[in-house]
């Protein structure tokens, strides 16, 4: 299964549409997940016809209610429990222990295997113990700077195990993320 990952489109705010590239990255993923600050509907409608999308509630969410926006999804797919939201701490800037209490408090024993967030719009892929977190950035406003090409992430999952890639968006499509080499998350026990 393949599943398709962008977060703070901040849409049409930033731009008026998502680069054609995101579609073409998109085009054969079975699930889209947005971490949040989408900012309005549309951009689920419209990613919505390539495949089921789903919404983590940003904090720039406030106010939209549709049955594909929730504040946190728990998912299981393939045998590889998934958690999405829009705010998590970010390793390399909060030490380990605030990461596993905010997955303790969070997920007490339905721990995920994949944590999916977004917010700070700078991607990365990192493997906290036993638990992968990924934020795919942001595809329209990286680093939160200016509105420029920035960055999705895919999914591949079999089996109970996931293996996370970020790509960086380019005129002609999409490259491998020249920082976040793919990270294989075996199957667990």
């Amino acid at each position: 299964m393949k599943v398709g990952l962008l977060a703070d489109t901040h849409m049409p705010g930033s731009m008026q549409d998502l680069w054609p590239q995101v579609f073409d990255a998109f085009a054969d993923v079975d699930h889209i997940l947005h971490a949040g600050d989408l900012h309005t509907l549309e951009v689920v409608d419209e990613l919505g016809k390539l495949a089921p999308t789903i919404v983590s509630r940003g904090n720039g969410d406030v106010g939209i209610v549709d049955d594909r926006v929730e504040d946190t999804w728990i998912l299981e797919w393939e045998g590889v429990r998934l958690a999405m939201l829009h705010h998590f701490p970010t390793p390399g800037k909060k030490p380990a222990a605030i990461i596993e209490a905010k997955i303790e408090r969070l997920f007490d024993r339905n721990r995920p295997n994949v944590i999916i967030y977004g917010h700070t719009h700078d991607e990365l892929i990192h493997l906290h113990d036993d638990v992968l977190l990924v934020n795919p950035g942001s595809p329209t406003l990286p680093q939160n700077q200016t509105t420029r090409m920035g960055t999705v992430g895919l999914l591949d999952l079999s089996e109970g195990s996931v293996t996370a890639s970020l790509f960086q968006i380019t005129e002609t499509g999409i490259a491998e993320h020249p920082t976040y080499p793919p990270v294989i998350r075996p199957r667990a026990g």
